[in-house]
């Protein structure tokens, strides 16, 4: 497939890696301009473009930028068609995003992105950790392989995502439609917890809507601390733990 990635962090870098190694056209932009994206990114056949470049004749535009910036990149996409299949992958954190007052007052998070874009988006690899996706990807079957969840509105925006995320390395768990993805916004059981897809299809109904931002923002700020605290072991885990014990 022709997939265009807009975003270079973590896990926009390790999209670019793992879909091009599947054998998929991988172009990547990034705001300051493709001579400043890392070597490292391009290292199993993606190609550095322009913004503008990387939504042109795609099949497939990914989102990997913080939500904040979302309105941004708004007017790249209006010449793009509805056809394509657009891939958020944010998340909010008011501490980093600054206050959205649609969001605060109970609108999904994707549905603010919907709304932001003037288009139907899907949702996935949001609710998986960088080193988690980088490092724990299995070969189908495997037992223990993880899951990453995802919403989708549309058939064949769900069959290309299921593809997608089977090719990184995990399982493909539907969540729901792009109303119900708050099911997989930070605070819930399923977003960032390292599971396999019986223990999410166990654990997603039992998400309490209206819990997930206190519990967010508890794990929001144990991290803060932790990263700030320079005489603090970095370990990689320390974040699914913490999510797994304030979320589940």
């Amino acid at each position: 497939m022709e997939i265009g990635i807009i975003g270079v962090g973590h896990i926009g870098k390790t999209l670019a890696l793992k879909l091009a190694e599947a054998g998929h056209k991988v172009v990547v932009a990034n705001s300051s301009g493709p001579e400043n994206i890392d070597k490292a990114t391009l290292a199993t056949g993606a190609k550095a473009v322009t913004a503008k470049e990387a939504v042109e004749n795609k099949e497939v535009i990914i989102l990997s930028i913080p939500l904040n910036r979302i309105p941004e990149i708004a007017p790249l996409l209006e010449s793009v068609s509805e056809e394509v299949t657009v891939i958020d992958t944010s998340n909010y954190y008011p501490a980093r995003d600054h206050k959205i007052d649609s969001i605060e007052s109970g609108l999904v998070e994707s549905e603010w992105v919907a709304k932001q874009l003037g288009r139907t988006i899907s949702k996935a690899w949001n609710a998986i950790g960088a080193p988690s996706f980088e490092s724990k990807g299995k070969p189908s079957g495997a037992l223990d392989r993880f899951a990453i969840p995802f919403s989708a509105d549309r058939d064949n925006d769900r069959k290309i995502i299921t593809q997608l995320i089977e090719e990184t390395g995990f399982d493909a768990y539907y969540t729901g439609s792009i109303a119900d993805s708050w099911r997989q916004q930070p605070g819930a059981p399923i977003y960032c917890t390292d599971l396999t897809a019986k223990e999410m299809k166990d654990l997603i109904y039992t998400a309490e809507r209206e819990r997930l931002p206190a519990r967010r923002d508890l794990a929001f700020e144990a991290v803060y601390e932790r990263m700030n605290n320079s005489k603090s072991n970095q370990d990689p885990e320390f974040r699914v733990r913490i999510n797994r014990a304030l979320y589940i």
